[in-house]
């Protein structure tokens, strides 16, 4: 689909909507800074969504917030049943011994989509909700997770396509050489990071790759407060457990499987 072929206030709408599902609350002020938006566009949209009963307007708290009814926008969507099923388990185990969230990210087209997240079992979570929320491979913990580790041929395709991209969290896939440099570091090191000058800085992730023999079936990720915790110490408190998790994943997907 060309720009021409989209219709303009619909993309507004899905970006709005996305935005929105991100926090538990938001302003207009807030969206306007998120999104992008003109603040009387966003007026618009806020009033057609809530007439339709997909947000609510709660002044008591400040801003506007989705409702259940979101849920029905997904209830056709049946995709990675087996990978969500199989780490599903493990996730809620991180989270429930460390308190931060855990996601489970699968390769959608040139980026990764977060297809199942513990953040209703985090009490300290950074995010309101991330399921559906596409992340890029050049800059995201969970994409560079997925990026360094998949088979050689994968990657080289996948760095074509992202050399393409007009995405800005891209870029870096411009200079392939120093981009290349960096996955091996990860590759080493045997766990990947956000990059720091990607918002929200607030935070960080750690991500690892879920393997069925040499190819990456999903990346799993523990999302921290940089504040509450220092990198070194995260890395060496976090990281093994995560490792143990994907390997908890991988032999949970060959059992469900067989």
């Amino acid at each position: 689909m060309t720009a021409g072929d989209q219709v303009q206030s619909v993309t507004r709408a899905l970006d709005l909507l996305q935005a929105l599902n991100r926090q538990k609350v938001a302003s207009i002020k807030q969206l306007h800074e998120t999104t992008g938006l003109p603040k009387p566009t966003i007026v618009r949209l806020l009033k057609t969504l809530t007439a339709e009963g997909y947000v609510a307007n709660d002044p008591r708290q400040g801003g506007y917030s989705v409702t259940s009814q979101v849920r029905t926008l997904s209830c056709g969507f049946h995709g990675d049943p087996l990978v969500v099923e199989a780490g599903r388990a493990w996730a809620i185990d991180l989270t429930r011994r460390f308190k931060w969230p855990a996601a489970i990210a699968v390769l959608d087209h040139n980026a990764m989509t977060v297809r199942f997240s513990t953040i209703p079992e985090s009490p300290i979570s950074p995010f309101h909700g991330t399921v559906g929320l596409k992340l890029s491979l050049v800059s995201r913990s969970l994409g560079r997770a997925y990026l360094a580790f998949c088979p050689t041929a994968e990657r080289n395709i996948l760095l074509q396509m992202l050399a393409a991209s007009k995405d800005p969290e891209d870029s870096a896939a411009r200079r392939p050489a120093a981009l290349l440099r960096a996955l091996q570091s990860i590759r080493s090191q045997g766990f990947a990071e956000r990059d720091p000058n990607v918002d929200p800085k607030s935070s960080s992730t750690l991500g690892v790759p879920v393997m069925d023999g040499d190819r990456v079936v999903a990346t799993l990720g523990l999302t921290y407060f940089t504040s509450a915790m220092k990198r070194a110490q995260a890395i060496e408190l976090y990281v093994p457990h995560l490792r143990s998790a994907a390997e908890n994943i991988t032999r949970s997907i060959s059992r469900l499987g067989s």
